[in-house]
């Protein structure tokens, strides 16, 4: 048995304290041809399954939680659990799809069973078909979470053995034994890290300004996707001298940008913090089935008209979060956390989650994908969308998977208060198509 960290431990804590909402990520990979039959499906989750241990494996709690909960074989696995079939309706276009993703996202896991599922769409036009593949947070982040899909297409090369993962700790006893035997000094680069994330701390606690993209969430999901072109970004990178992170969220900035105004809001300066997750995931470390990531909070420059003056604000803004080491800082937190009694972190978790946070807007991952095509049962899979969920309040994420030659974004957004979804999804799509105009314009000047 393996003992959940805290922040596992938190996503499963913040899933707990709030019954409108479900913490499963995962890809939606379109694959070319007929689907395939049930026996071969399988014969490609089972080579998943050799690879990851931990999907045979659910979550235990101890008795009062005065331990980490711990992964443990599930002694009535059965793989039928964790597959569903379904077709969509005609003319089985990309919106029905797009609405059983949003389904597929709001429904919780069975805790019974492992925490991840799996649903194949039949009847998708253009002669394919779908395959949605889940996992709850306290398993995956982003990148183990598209290398665990990766394990079920065809093998293209022989697949590292997953490292070593974190044995577990003692349970009861052993969180005892550790209390008793912690020092009670801070190290100092803890105290750092304390006072590097001074004001993040501040912009996640203190109110924003009043924005319809922060409040209330309901029980139901809205999903949309939108393509890019992978060459065209860099292109834009290459040229402005930024990275692809940047020219991705500046056009997710633009796209606030504009779904505010629609809405009839001032895009003002200060308006939108979003959340932006950091991975912290070694090259070795591929495998784990864990969770990897930090966190920076940066607030987007709404404000500027020019895209130009967007995408430079929004490269100086993440270039200044970076260098100030909010990640690194967060990271050495949770570090110490995981020396904490678990009673402790639980409930620091636990408290933080009902809190009503109102600083942060949004949110946006970037997950790098793989950069060759995959095949699943001989059969390209063309596309691969990326799905994650909303919590606490913010009402969208976006969510960025570069594969092969694409950079596809996926949008969730809350159903009720989020009807204009696509708008975010087109002005994403519309301000690459700007930037990209203005590259060339430049390049043709020189």
């Amino acid at each position: 048995m393996t003992e959940l960290s805290p922040l596992d431990t938190g996503f499963m804590e913040m899933e707990d304290t709030d019954r409108h909402i479900s913490l499963g990520i995962g890809a939606v990979a379109i694959i070319e041809g007929p689907p395939p039959t049930r026996e071969s499906f399988r014969a490609g989750l089972d080579r998943g399954l050799e690879l990851h241990g931990r999907l045979r494996q659910r979550v235990r709690r101890t008795p009062w939680d005065l331990a980490a909960p711990v992964w443990e074989d599930d002694p009535k696995f059965d793989l039928a659990h964790h597959i569903r079939w379904t077709a969509l309706p005609e003319p089985g276009d990309e919106a029905a799809l797009c609405e059983l993703v949003a389904v597929a996202l709001a429904e919780r896991f069975d805790r019974d069973h492992p925490l991840w599922g799996v649903v194949v769409v039949e009847n998708l036009s253009g002669n394919r078909w779908a395959m949605i593949v889940l996992a709850h947070h306290s398993m995956v982040d982003g990148i183990s979470g598209i290398t665990l899909f990766e394990s079920f297409c065809d093998p293209v090369a022989t697949v590292p053995q997953p490292a070593r993962e974190r044995s577990s700790r003692g349970g009861l006893f052993g969180a005892v034994a550790r209390t008793v035997g912690q020092s009670l000094t801070v190290p100092g680069a803890v105290v750092g890290a304390v006072r590097t994330l001074v004001p993040v701390v501040y912009w996640a606690v203190a109110p924003a300004p009043d924005s319809s993209l922060n409040g209330p969430i309901g029980r139901q999901r809205r999903y949309v996707a939108e393509r890019t072109s992978l060459a065209e970004v860099r292109e834009i990178a290459t040229d402005f001298g930024v990275t692809i992170n940047d020219v991705a969220v500046a056009a997710i900035t633009a796209a606030y940008r504009r779904l505010l105004q629609i809405r009839g809001e001032t895009p003002a300066p200060g308006k939108l913090r979003i959340l932006v997750p950091v991975s912290m995931r070694a090259d070795d470390a591929k495998y784990i089935p864990d969770n990897r990531v930090s966190a920076m909070i940066v607030q987007l420059p709404i404000e500027f008209e020019s895209p130009v003056e967007r995408l430079t604000a929004t490269h100086e803004r993440i270039a200044g979060h970076r260098s100030r080491g909010e990640a690194e800082a967060e990271k050495s937190l949770l570090a110490l956390a995981d020396q904490l009694p678990f009673a402790v972190a639980a409930w620091v978790f636990r408290t933080a989650s009902r809190f009503p946070q109102r600083g942060v807007g949004a949110l946006a991952t970037n997950i790098p994908g793989p950069r060759h095509w995959l095949t699943l049962g001989g059969r390209k899979v063309l596309e691969i969308w990326p799905a994650i969920p909303i919590a606490m309040r913010v009402r969208t994420t976006v969510a960025i998977l570069s594969y092969a030659d694409q950079l596809n974004f996926g949008v969730t957004g809350d159903y009720d208060t989020t009807p204009d979804i696509d708008e975010i999804a087109s002005g994403i799509a519309t301000e690459i198509a700007v930037l990209l105009a203005h590259a060339r314009g430049r390049a043709h000047q020189r």
